[in-house]
């Protein structure tokens, strides 16, 4: 691994952070997750949290460095840190460009696809701005070109990851439909601040089911329950029922609230098995 270097801060637009050159390679350029959790306007626990759940798809020393396990603690202010923030944390990472890359795929938040393309451009890549005033009109052309092709191609790439990400959730069926669909809500609330948000989104999706169906699943509720009272089957069990079994003993019904999880997922910008 090559030496780890702060270089001093770095500011893209409206972000400033602690710019780190080494430990992926000879003039790598690498970010702290204090600075990307501000980027994206979260706690760095929650970067943390993204991180150590997907861990297998970073890479160490190509995606992915734990500060903890190569500096020492003399060093760390350096790097953004105070000594309290190093011992209650189990792990400070900076991520590589490749590693950023992987992070914004899993985040997909509103502010990912936004700053990409400066960071690339202006941050890991360092690119300097060339004076093109005095080349010849030709060759101020064919630099025009050249921008122009590199602009495309990170569009096409952008593209490409979101169709990627919406295939998944089409690919939604009923084979283990409601733990995928329990998933796809738990990422959703994710997006909204957490736990506090699973009940807001489910009763959303439960009133657009209703909508579409032309019923009410409140009701239909109601109606089993009351079978199951008639059939003797006792109030514990009948009181754990609830409106995902109506759905599941109603083919229609099931195929709208797939359709309806789908689409409350690409709003929300989160897929399945992220």
């Amino acid at each position: 691994m090559n030496k780890l270097k702060v270089i001093g801060t770095q500011k893209i637009g409206d972000f400033e952070f602690v710019a780190i050159e080494g430990g992926f390679g000879e003039g790598k350029k690498a970010m702290t997750v204090k600075d990307i959790a501000g980027i994206h306007q979260t706690e760095v626990r929650r970067i943390n949290e993204v991180i150590n759940r997907n861990r297998e798809r970073f890479k160490d020393g190509v995606d992915i460095i734990d500060l903890k396990s190569v500096i020492v603690q003399n060093d760390l202010e350096k790097y953004g840190f105070t000594q309290n923030a190093w011992n209650r944390s189990n792990n400070i990472y900076i991520l590589s460009e490749r590693g950023y890359a992987k992070l914004l795929k899993i985040l997909e938040d509103d502010t990912a696809w936004e700053i990409y393309d400066q960071l690339v451009d202006n941050y890991f890549n360092m690119k300097a701005t060339l004076d093109t005033s005095n080349l010849s009109p030709e060759l101020q052309m064919v630099q025009g070109i050249f921008n122009a092709v590199a602009r495309q191609e990170l569009e096409t790439k952008r593209l490409a990851a979101q169709m990627d990400n919406i295939t998944e959730i089409v690919a939604l069926n009923t084979t283990d439909w409601r733990r995928d669909c329990r998933k796809l809500v738990n990422k959703m609330a994710e997006t909204q601040g957490g736990y506090g948000a699973y009940q807001e989104i489910q009763t959303a999706i439960y009133e657009e089911v209703d909508r579409r169906a032309g019923s009410s699943l409140k009701t239909r509720l109601t109606n089993l329950r009351n079978r199951m009272a008639g059939e003797g089957v006792s109030k514990s069990k009948r009181d754990k029922t609830n409106k995902l079994d109506v759905i599941e003993s109603d083919k229609r019904l099931k195929q709208i609230y797939l359709a309806v999880v789908k689409d409350f997922a690409i709003k929300y910008g989160v897929w399945k098995d992220q």
